[in-house]
């Protein structure tokens, strides 16, 4: 049996099918949700979801939460006198939810699906791999959380064809998904979202509201008892306010112990910032998808953050109509990724049904291109495989020498959607020996196949010389070795338990960087030469052309946003 996984930043979760439906299996206090908190106990014992998140304000130096939003970072948490990476500690969530089934069902859990933001890059993908692996668990396939939502929702079984957008936002990320139902298959057309954006940030403006009400300096709020009492009376009003339109809390003693009231609409003026970053990936995924508003035909709430009534008003306010909400958002998500278990293992009560994902960032590689002026500039992102492409999708792109008798030729393989290579996330790349030829003259094929389990197969052909050259990006986050990963989860189981002086102009390059990331195809690249041309003139440096090609630029990119879809 293949196991569903919701492992979430606040709660995770486990699933499983039970004659073809999707049922949540209970932990050992008999609740579905397991906090994803990882704790040390007196005796240095490790202690995973109710028990450590109650430690959070008991011990918050021997206790940490939020630690998906750090998957696929370098960064070693403390806990205690040890170090963990984001993957460990996720692995012990897994190891708890595993542990929890098994005693459930009498049954050992070996094979799972899990679900990760649709936004996740690469490396935060490879990492959530890693993170099973270290676990014990064999990951069978990792799905977008949008799409497992969907498949939950009853999305897959509606006789009728239509398209529907999931409205994800849980305790760290925020997605959106449009997902296409037609003829049994179910295709997600497009995706977006923030992965540093979730209910965690609607709790810390909470927290900073109460520190502002009792005069703490800012050194005073980041002391750990204080941060702790801070996050759990604003966490009491969050909640208080999901039902009322003032709160009445009383303060942890840490804080004084009196009696704070907030009025919802003063709450929600100091979210405005985070309301307004929740409105771009859906922008953005309604102009992937060229879709109106009038195309969809549902839109679905998910997460325990749709639980605040703000973001329900939003969502209203986006797509001019009241969204659907079902009565536990919280399981939503691991009951899609076992129904995501139960297409994986071709249960009978699925095989009519087909799911078709995509690829939620692009896909390119490293390229130079002259400029304006005739000049030759690196650093440029060349898109093979564009984000919202359906996967498994494989696409090639041709690209030349750029120097006579230029000896080597070296092919980097790039993920995100800025213009710039070097801010996107590099996946790999090798380097090889080309005939000596003048430039332009050597050619070479490059082609990018992509899988619905996140593996790219990066193939390199120069025909004319007889070279080809492949590389396979799928190794585990960092490059870990398999000996690495037996390692640390031996470890695991060992544990009881240059500057632009004028604002308006940099405003203008921050601007088309901006827009270029957000389209595709022809449009994309209209702005990248745009933005090339005004970087040119900048650099002779005359105010008067400068002047004249700021507002030509301002105007082409105004017309082309206002041109969008949505």
């Amino acid at each position: 049996m293949i196991f569903g996984i919701d492992l979430g930043t606040t709660n995770s979760l486990i699933a499983y099918l039970k004659d073809g439906v999707p049922t949540p299996i209970p932990n050992v206090f008999g609740e579905f949700t397991t906090p994803s908190v990882v704790a040390l106990d007196e005796n240095n014992e490790i202690l995973v979801g109710r028990n450590a998140r109650e430690r959070l304000y008991t011990a918050p130096r021997q206790s940490v939460a939020s630690f998906k939003r750090l998957m696929g970072s370098t960064e070693q948490i403390a806990l205690g006198k040890r170090h963990f990476r984001p993957e460990d500690l996720s692995a012990l969530v897994l190891r708890s939810l595993a542990a929890d089934a098994e005693a459930h069902l009498n049954e050992r859990v070996e094979e799972v699906v899990i679900s990760v933001p649709a936004y996740f890059n690469d490396t935060q993908r490879k990492a959530t791999r890693l993170a099973g692996e270290l676990a014990g668990l064999s990951v069978k396939r990792l799905i977008n959380e949008p799409t497992a939502a969907a498949l939950f929702h009853g999305i897959a079984d509606r006789e009728d064809d239509a398209t529907f957008l999931v409205f994800d936002l849980g305790g760290g990320t925020f997605d959106v998904s449009i997902l296409e139902r037609f003829s049994g298959v179910m295709e997600v057309r497009a995706t977006g979202g923030d992965s540093f954006l979730g209910g965690d940030d609607f709790t810390e403006m909470m927290m900073r509201l109460i520190a502002e009400q009792l005069a703490l300096p800012p050194k005073k709020r980041t002391e750990p008892k204080i941060a702790s009492a801070l996050r759990f009376a604003a966490e009491s009003a969050k909640r208080a306010l999901s039902e009322d339109k003032e709160a009445e809390v009383q303060l942890p003693a840490a804080l004084g112990g009196s009696v704070f009231r907030i009025a919802a609409s003063d709450y929600e003026s100091a979210c405005s910032g985070l309301l307004q970053r929740l409105r771009s990936p859906v922008e953005q995924a309604m102009r992937d998808a060229r879709l109106q508003l009038a195309g969809l035909a549902e839109i679905v709430l998910v997460g325990g953050a749709t639980r605040m009534p703000m973001i329900r008003r939003l969502a209203a306010q986006l797509f001019g109509r009241l969204p659907a909400r079902y009565p536990d958002p919280d399981q939503t998500i691991a009951l899609g990724a076992a129904v995501c278990a139960g297409l994986v293992g071709r249960d009978a009560a699925f095989e009519e049904m087909v799911l078709a994902d995509v690829c939620p960032h692009s896909l390119g590689t490293s390229v130079s291109e002259r400029d304006a002026r005739g000049t030759m500039i690196g650093d440029i992102f060349l898109p093979i495989i564009e984000r919202n492409t359906v996967v498994p999708a494989s696409r090639v792109k041709t690209v030349q020498t750029v120097a006579d008798f230029q000896e080597k030729l070296r092919i980097d393989i790039y993920q995100g959607e800025s213009r710039q290579c070097s801010k996107n996330v590099h996946l790999g790349g090798m380097e090889f020996t080309i005939p000596l030829e003048k430039a332009g003259e050597v050619k070479a094929d490059i082609r990018y196949t992509y899988d619905v389990n996140g593996i790219l197969d990066v193939d390199i052909d120069i025909g004319r010389a007889g070279i080809s050259k492949n590389l396979l990006i799928k190794k585990l986050s960092g490059d870990v070795s398999e000996e690495e990963i037996e390692r640390r989860r031996l470890e695991l189981a060992e544990l009881k338990v240059h500057p632009r002086d004028q604002e308006q102009n940099r405003l203008l390059l921050e601007s088309g960087d901006r827009l270029y990331e957000h389209l595709l195809g022809d449009e994309r690249q209209f702005v990248g030469s745009w933005l090339d041309e005004f970087r040119a003139v900048l650099e002779r440096q005359d105010p008067r052309e400068i002047k004249a090609a700021g507002d030509a630029l301002k105007d082409r990119l105004a017309a082309l946003e206002r041109g969008g879809a949505w």
